[in-house]
């Protein structure tokens, strides 16, 4: 039973790095809607960079899920 304890604990402190995912993702949010209606004209431009921060930072959020994910079920 204490090894089915201890993978419970694993997977939930692999999921800690999701809480900076989130502000991550607030704050890419945030920025780009502050610039986009500061400089409309330049969204076309923010969209690439933007988009790929998104995917980028998403990403790291997929791996912690997957991290997490290996730790209780294997």
């Amino acid at each position: 039973m204490e090894l089915e304890v201890a993978k419970l604990i694993a997977g939930s402190l692999a999921l800690l790095p999701l809480i900076g995912v989130a502000i991550a993702l607030g704050m890419i949010f945030a920025s780009y809607n502050t610039a986009v209606g500061r400089n409309p004209g330049a969204a076309e431009l923010l969209d690439k960079k933007f988009f790929l921060l998104f995917a980028l930072t998403e990403a790291l959020a997929i791996f912690a899920l997957l991290i997490a994910m290996y730790l209780v079920f294997v």
